[in-house]
């Protein structure tokens, strides 16, 4: 019973999480407050809340850093493009499955890459990703739901920052999802 009330309450935070700052977004009430952010600090923070999520499925959670890039970016928007990949990766991987988040300096920008072993995509799917008007909401590994929601809300964070998020999958091998986030000084 208590696996599944926390699998309820963290898809219900998640959902609602998602809902405010969708609207919050299409109102124009969100205010974009860029600082500088220990970008490493923010994934162990994201990382933290989701061991739990991980644990219900034994899946490992590894934060594997390259060194310290600090970032500019709003971190409620920051921490929100992190809680929903990491989310949909811990959805969409098997029991007894493995996430690597990795970091790399690339120029100006920082790159995130939440990458699974999980269940992955074929190209129609990922071509309907980051898209209102068609994008997909597939069951997890364990019958999980999602709205579709959340991946678009990444998108348009992201592009507020000044970055780009994509995809790259492959059926029965799992998914990675990478975005760009401008950084502040050198790796």
């Amino acid at each position: 019973f208590s696996k599944t009330i926390n699998e309820t309450a963290n898809h219900t935070l998640n959902l609602l999480d998602n809902l405010l700052f969708w609207a919050e977004s299409q109102t124009d009430q969100i205010k974009y407050k860029p600082e500088p952010i220990n970008l490493e600090e923010a994934i162990n923070h994201t990382l933290i809340f989701s061991k739990v999520s991980a644990g219900i499925k034994n899946i490992s959670l590894n934060h594997i850093q390259n060194c310290e890039i600090e970032v500019y970016a709003d971190r409620i928007m920051l921490c929100t493009v992190l809680r929903n990949l990491i989310s949909n990766a811990i959805k969409f991987t098997h029991p007894n499955g493995k996430i690597n988040v990795y970091t790399i300096q690339r120029e100006k920008e920082a790159e995130v890459r939440v990458s699974d072993n999980g269940t992955g995509m074929d190209e129609a799917t990922m071509e309907k990703l980051f898209k209102t008007e068609s994008n997909p909401s597939s069951k997890g590994t364990e019958n999980e739901d999602g709205t579709g929601l959340g991946l678009i809300l990444c998108k348009e964070f992201v592009e507020t920052n000044g970055g780009r998020i994509w995809a790259e999958s492959e059926i029965g091998k799992g998914s990675d999802f990478i975005f760009t986030i401008p950084c502040v000084g050198e790796c």
